[in-house]
């Protein structure tokens, strides 16, 4: 399949008249663009199971994208209240 050449375009009135041979072609030749303002592009169902599947979830994307080397002091919850690191005008 030959995603370099722009998708065809078909008008909303030709999608309707025309579904079986859109469908037919977007199998064999590849998406299909329907409508030319509010655009839909028609693709078989594994090429879009291809595009979207290899996606993690977000929190396990940020899970292993978490920075590393930052050494960083998580206090326990359960301490008592702690010192404050910054001091505004108003609180002194």
């Amino acid at each position: 399949m030959d995603h370099s050449k722009p998708y065809p375009l078909w008008t909303v009135a030709e999608a309707k008249a025309r579904l079986s041979e859109i469908l037919r072609l977007a199998e064999k030749e590849g998406p299909q663009r329907i409508g030319a303002r509010k655009a839909f592009i028609v693709v078989p169902e594994h090429i879009w199971r291809d595009q979207t599947s290899h996606r993690k979830p977000l929190g396990q994307w940020l899970v292993d994208n978490i920075p590393r080397g930052a050494e960083l002091e998580v206090p326990d919850r359960h301490d008592p209240a702690r010192e404050l690191s910054f001091v505004t005008q108003d609180d002194e």
